[in-house]
């Protein structure tokens, strides 16, 4: 149970460090092949290597100007986070304390049947008080 928590929790913290943090994706595109991808800096651009490969479909070559593209995905992030306050009154904490400490109390058994007047002898009665009376009850 304690781990499950603390799982959460980091979840929790990852969703919300996630939901309010902003970065860019960079790509590089040459001949709408993927030749560069960068997280938070920019792409880089088509080195020499790749200038001298040769392209048997001729459609596209490394050597024209307008065949490389860039591309970017920016995730912004948000600030719009309210800070809540938890204010507990005195009242409706006694309240709290109490229900809690009855529910649990609630289900705890006991040990053995306890009879507190077990050892104690009935009074002795001299007389009976509703014949004598005449008070009957009906």
């Amino acid at each position: 149970m304690q781990s499950f928590k603390k799982i959460i929790a980091v979840s929790l913290i990852f969703a919300v460090m996630f939901a309010t943090s902003s970065f860019t994706v960079s790509m590089h595109y040459c001949c709408n092949k993927l030749v560069d991808m960068a997280v938070f800096t920019k792409a880089k651009v088509c080195d020499a290597a790749l200038q001298a490969q040769t392209n048997p479909s001729k459609k596209c070559s490394f050597e024209k100007k307008g065949c490389c593209d860039n591309k970017s995905i920016v995730k912004e992030g948000s600030d719009n986070l309210q800070k809540t306050t938890f204010k507990m009154e005195n009242q409706n904490l006694v309240f709290r304390h109490t229900f809690f400490y009855a529910y649990i109390n609630l289900f705890e058994g006991l040990v053995q049947n306890v009879v507190p007047f077990l050892n104690y002898d009935p009074s002795l009665i001299p007389k009976d008080f509703q014949v004598l009376h005449e008070v009957y009850l009906i």
